[in-house]
């Protein structure tokens, strides 16, 4: 039997791997307040992580609050600012204002490389690789993923705007300039992750709508026979009551073959808003089957730098580094931290029901 969750996950030594503190901001009138949540290529003798870094403008008077948004008129990020209490002017959330009955995001993310040889020491590009630029993202880029497609690395990421919450794509050949393929999955959707390769002639993706009023957020999934359009849904996942994932489950490392099908990492949250990584055991031809699912988290929760942060008691995965039994899990740790742990794909495997 497994033992209590997370026992099995060897940290990396030098956890956190990344924090606000070794990301310079994009411009000096911000600071950055996260870096999370990072896709892994690795390719070449090296591991690429594509950050999610956030940031919010500096030096804003306590009277006031603030909110970076890509303005289309201006072509660039501006800094919106209302006067707190100020009529039709709500800051209940710090993440959030709402003036004139609209909301803005506080903060704003961007998308950043950071390069290592042996993937624990990185080194971080003092440039974002792709920020906000329309009218779909002005609220900023976040929580990429990555998968390799012949000689090409497709990324996609959420992209926020007031249009609401959308997956979008991009694509690079050299692991660093990044081509915009548009949006994948419209409003309201996120935690998109690609397979590796095309099944029976299609692409195929797992991905989570997100219902309003009516419905849990689960896990779906999609097919396309150009990674343009999207068709083929079917549920795949949904969450358990009571259980570790009882509360909402969603994508996390994109997925990848097994001896008896594909095994996709995911999240899931319980009843007191606690993020874990389990796993899912797919069939190989019709990756909409589970076979069987982590029965306890693989990665749970318990160092203190993810418990505490900007939003805390939170491991989330957008990408993995499989070589032999070792699964190298890259993660966000409460949304404000990179960390890295090893697991045991035995292991895994063997706690799965």
């Amino acid at each position: 039997m497994p033992g209590p969750p997370g026992l099995s996950a060897t940290r990396a030594p030098g956890n956190p791997l990344l924090t606000p503190e070794d990301v310079a901001p994009s411009r000096p009138d911000f600071e950055v307040i996260g870096v999370f949540n990072p896709a892994v290529l690795v390719d070449d003798g090296e591991t690429a992580l594509l950050l999610r870094v956030a940031e919010r403008p500096r030096d804003i008077p306590t009277e006031e609050v603030a909110a970076p948004v890509y303005d289309l008129a201006a072509g660039r990020i501006v800094v919106r600012r209302w006067r707190r209490g100020a009529t039709g002017v709500r800051t209940d959330d710090p993440r959030a204002v709402i003036a004139g009955g609209e909301t803005h995001l506080t903060s704003i993310s961007h998308l950043r490389w950071a390069r290592s040889r042996d993937g624990l020491q990185f080194q971080v590009e003092a440039q974002p690789a792709l920020e906000a630029a329309g009218e779909t993202d002005a609220f900023g880029v976040e929580d990429p993923r990555a998968t390799r497609l012949g000689g090409e690395w497709w990324i996609n990421y959420t992209a926020v705007s007031p249009w609401g919450i959308a997956t979008a794509a991009a694509v690079t050949r050299d692991r660093r300039r990044l081509e915009r393929r548009g949006i994948w999955f419209a409003p309201p959707n996120r935690d998109v992750t690609p397979f590796p390769e095309a099944i029976d002639g299609r692409y195929a993706a797992l991905h989570r709508p997100m219902p309003e009023g009516l419905g849990a957020a689960a896990i779906w999934f999609a097919s396309s026979a150009d990674l343009g359009s999207w068709g083929g849904h079917r549920p795949v996942a949904g969450p358990r009551p009571g259980a570790w994932d009882g509360a909402k489950v969603g994508g996390g490392a994109p997925p990848f073959r097994v001896r008896d099908g594909w095994l996709a990492l995911y999240h899931g949250v319980d009843a007191g808003a606690r993020y874990a990584i389990g796993a899912l055991l797919l069939a190989a031809r019709e990756p909409w089957r589970v076979i069987a699912r982590s029965r306890e988290p693989v990665l749970a929760p318990e160092a203190p730098y993810e418990r505490e942060g900007f939003f805390g008691n939170v491991v989330f995965t957008c990408g993995a580094a499989v070589a032999g039994d070792r699964v190298r899990v890259y993660y966000g740790a409460a949304d404000t931290v990179v960390a890295a742990a090893d697991l045991s794909l035995d292991a895994i495997l063997g706690g799965l029901a």
